[in-house]
Formats: C-alpha cells, sequence, structure tokens
C-alpha cells in the first residue's frame, strides 16, 4: 500500500490536488490503514481498471474511531453555535474550490457522466452551506407554563456520537447531507462509505480538515460494510444511526439497533411511478420522463420505475419516449455521455432477469433490451411497453436504465395501482387539472409528490418517504431533528 501523501498512478493522476487522492481511513485526526495490513481494490466500472486501494479495517478499528468521536464530542458540542457554523462554512467553500477535482474522482470511481459529477458536487456542497445556517438556530424555546410559580423551557441538545452509512450512488451528497446536519447539531462522526466508492468520502475528509474540524469529530472508517458497522450498532456510544441504501439492509440495520435503542434515519429504496394523464402537455411529460428514468443511469432512488399513462396518450407517449431514449448516448464518464456504466455486474444481471421477466409475461421490446459492446457494465437505455401488473419490474426496484410502460383508463384505477407497492419514497404526476392534482397528491402515499416536473430535491426540502421507503427525514431543519435530543426543564426560582 502507498504512504498516506502518495496518490496511485491511475487516472486520478489528472487531478490537480494530489492530496484529495487519499488511500487511508481517516481517525481521530490521522490517515490510519488497518494494523494488519488489509486493502480494499478500487475499480474504474467503465472498464473494470485499477484506481487504487483503501484501507480495510477491523472491528476493533472501526471501535477506536468510537473512541474518538466520543473523545472529541465535548468540545465540539461545546463549542458556540456559531463557531461550528464557521468551520462548516469553510468546507462548503473548498467543496467548491474543488469541484472539478471532486467530480472527476467521482465519475471515475462511480462511473456517471461528468455533468452529473459536477452537479452532485454542487449539490453535495449545497447541504453543507445549508447546515452552516442552520447551525446558529436551533434555540431555546420559551413555553407558557401550565403550572402556577413555575418557568418552562424546551432545549434542544446534540445526542452524541453519530454513524453515517453511505451508499455508492451518490457517494459525496449522501455524506454532506447526514454530516452537514450532525456537526451543526453539535454531534461527532463515525462514517462509513461504500467500498466501491470510498475516494469521494476520504476526500472531504481532507478539505474538512483543512476547513478546521477538529481531530476525531468527523472519522471516516473503510472497509467491508459487516465488519465496520457491526461493532457500531452494537456501541451505546454510537446513539443515531443513519444509513441510506437498500430496504434489506435497512431492515437489518433497524433489528440490530433494537438492543441499545438507537434513533434511525432510514431512506431506503423506492419503486417511483410516473403518472401520464391524457389532458398533460405530452411533450412535457417525455421530457421529464427522460430525466426520471435514466439520471445517474437508472442508479437513484428517486428513478421512475413505473409508467402509467392513460390510454388515450398512450400510444403518442411510447413514441416519444422511445425516440428520446434511443437517441441517449452511451460512454464513458470523462466523454460526458447521457448514460455511464452500471455500478458492478449484479446490478447489470438484475436488468437483465427484468427485461427477459416482462418479455415472458407479454411486454414488447420499444428499444434497447440488452447488454452494450462498449463493455461488460453497459447496458442499454430499454423502453418496454405492455408490462404486465404481474412483472418482476412492476414490483421491484430495477435500479438500471429500464422503463416499464402500462396503460390505465381511470384516475381510481391508476392511483390504486401506484399505491400497490411497500415503496413510497417519490411520485411523479403529469396532469394538466388543479383539481386531479390536488386529489391525487391526496391520495398517492409517498413522501414526496413532483408535480409536472422532475427535480425536486435540495437542502432546503425534507427529503425521505413513507412506507417501507425509510424511517425521518434528511434535509430541512427537519434533518437536523435526529441528531438531537428535546430536554424539558421545568423550574421554581429558590
Amino acid at each position: 500500500m502507498l504512504a498516506a501523501h502518495e496518490a496511485p498512478k491511475t487516472l486520478l493522476s489528472g487531478l490537480s490536488d494530489q492530496r484529495l487522492v487519499r488511500q487511508f481511513s481517516y481517525i481521530d485526526g490521522r490517515w490510519a490503514g488497518a494494523d494488519d495490513g488489509a486493502v480494499i481494490p478500487v475499480t474504474n466500472p467503465a472498464d473494470g481498471s485499477w484506481l487504487g486501494e483503501v484501507a480495510s479495517l477491523t472491528a476493533s478499528e472501526s471501535a477506536a474511531a468510537v473512541d474518538a468521536a466520543e473523545a472529541a464530542f465535548e468540545d465540539w458540542s461545546g463549542r458556540l453555535p456559531q463557531a461550528r457554523a464557521a468551520v462548516l462554512r469553510r468546507w462548503f467553500d473548498l467543496i467548491l474550490a474543488n469541484r472539478e477535482d471532486l467530480a472527476r474522482l467521482m465519475t471515475l470511481e462511480q462511473g456517471k457522466p461528468i455533468s452529473e459529477s459536477r452537479g452532485e458536487i454542487d449539490y453535495a456542497a449545497s447541504f453543507v452551506e445549508f447546515y452552516a445556517e442552520e447551525a446558529k438556530r436551533p434555540n431555546i424555546e420559551s413555553v407558557t407554563s401550565h403550572l402556577p410559580d413555575a418557568e418552562v423551557e424546551v432545549w434542544r441538545e446534540p445526542v452524541g456520537v453519530a454513524a453515517l452509512i453511505t451508499p455508492w450512488n451518490f457517494p459525496a451528497a449522501m455524506l454532506t447531507r447526514k454530516a452537514a446536519a450532525a456537526l451543526a447539531a453539535g454531534c461527532t462522526i463515525v462514517a462509513h462509505p461504500s467500498q466501491e466508492t470510498p475516494f469521494s468520502a476520504l476526500a472531504l475528509a481532507e478539505l474538512g480538515e483543512r476547513a478546521g474540524l477538529p481531530k476525531g469529530v468527523f472519522n471516516i472508517v473503510t472497509g467491508k460494510a459487516a465488519t465496520i458497522v457491526a461493532p457500531w450498532m452494537g456501541d451505546l456510544r454510537v446513539r443515531v444511526v443513519s444509513f441510506t441504501g437498500s430496504t434489506e439492509i435497512g431492515k437489518l440495520l433497524y433489528r440490530q439497533g433494537a438492543d441499545t435503542v438507537k434513533k434511525l434515519v432510514l431512506e431506503l429504496g423506492g419503486h417511483a411511478p410516473f403518472i401520464v394523464f391524457a389532458d398533460a402537455d405530452l411533450e412535457k411529460a417525455v421530457d421529464e420522463a427522460v430525466k426520471a428514468k435514466f439520471a445517474t443511469s437508472g442508479q437513484d432512488c428517486l428513478g421512475a420505475n413505473r409508467f402509467l399513462v392513460e390510454r388515450p396518450v398512450y400510444d403518442d407517449f411510447c413514441r416519444l419516449f422511445t425516440e428520446r431514449t434511443a437517441a441517449l448516448t452511451l460512454g464513458f464518464g470523462l466523454d460526458d455521455p447521457d448514460i455511464g456504466p452500471l455500478m458492478n455486474e449484479a446490478a447489470v444481471a438484475k436488468q437483465e432477469q427484468h427485461v427477459a421477466d416482462a418479455l415472458a409475461k407479454g411486454a414488447r421490446v420499444l428499444t434497447g433490451g440488452k447488454r452494450d459492446a462498449l463493455g461488460e457494465l453497459f447496458f442499454q437505455p430499454t423502453i418496454l411497453a405492455d408490462v404486465p401488473h404481474e412483472a418482476l419490474i412492476m414490483h421491484e426496484e430495477t435500479f438500471g436504465p429500464v422503463a416499464a410502460i402500462s396503460p390505465f383508463d381511470t384516475e381510481e384505477e391508476v392511483l390504486k395501482r401506484a399505491n400497490d407497492t411497500e415503496y413510497g419514497l417519490v411520485a411523479y404526476l403529469h396532469t394538466a387539472d388543479p383539481r386531479r392534482i390536488y386529489r391525487a397528491s391526496r391520495v398517492l402515499q409517498y413522501g414526496m409528490v413532483a408535480v409536472n416536473r422532475t427535480k425536486v430535491t435540495g437542502a432546503p426540502i425534507p427529503f425521505g418517504g413513507m412506507k417501507q421507503s425509510g424511517i425521518g427525514r434528511e434535509g430541512a431543519r427537519l434533518g437536523m431533528e435526529a441528531f438531537m435530543d428535546v430536554k424539558y426543564v421545568c423550574r421554581d426560582w429558590a
């Protein structure tokens, strides 16, 4: 393994600031390798080429990160909110100043087109800026007393050590969305990035150190998830766990956190319906459908999975959507195509499974439908029409560039079908009828509803889902709540 200050001689050597390429975990203000020297290779999904390696820490080393965070908690939580805000503001400025390097780093380890990576860095920075301001605002509340001769106050205090577990599809933004809120609240952090995309998190730790985050406040622990996270789930000192990932793993963490009664924020899977009524602006609906399906090559929990289109415009929608999809380009992320590679072989295999199952049950391929000759992890953007309700893709999150379209006849029917899932993250609705917008927005069992548009996320909004799409909210003022306890003080003056 290379020394802590060296960057691997790969495509990552193209970064202008080589100190952003870190291969060691960041614990207690130091860059640390595994005691046994174990490492995990990191590859470029576009072609499988080796990018570098990161330390694969042990369970005891993971617990040591909690030791560091606990030791740093008293000082960090005791600082004036304005002081914490100033550090976050410097971190924000540094992220933007290094935008191009961070975007290149992300594209190489994750595969997404470089323009999307730049957009994610801006998105990631926006959470740091937002919570730099919110850090100043969780003030003591005065409450009208219900008791004679008593004064009543409600305080908000940081809970302690927060464990953050982040996914590979948004390796920068999912970390800052959690970390900025926790740091603003006064918590200290242990974070585990996906072993497939660890470099983005480590680069953010490097910038956090430059911004003035004290040692022990922000710890990044690399390695295998089962090894790193298990000690945190059983550690009483870890008071809150924030996880973004699959519903299956979210349920496991839910069970593991029960014995120590941890606070949980779980942002889990989605199965978004994209509903198009006959009165919608069809051209706009198709434009938004492309965005909703193919951003991040379809590897997005907000990605539309089921396209439900009212029968009078069904054929036209299928035709226009197919034309737009067939024109999308595939390629290596640094060339800025529309679609990049998928993350791993399992992701591609799932696309193949869903396509084969839908075809066996009567669906039609309008475009795409198979791996692309460009590389093993490239799957052609695909449109399936006439997909029956019993097809797997109508019940499972595809997490890739395959769109399934089905017609409907009535409002009541389509809303019932849209809600026929245990997921409830986001729903997309296209119609010109304001009364229908109101009715449907009320009936749809989703944490977020996007009406006649796709992009709805941002630092000021409460991101999260209903049912098995998660617990809690991230972003907005609500995003700090999981990292704070409420203390009620009722006082007589002696």
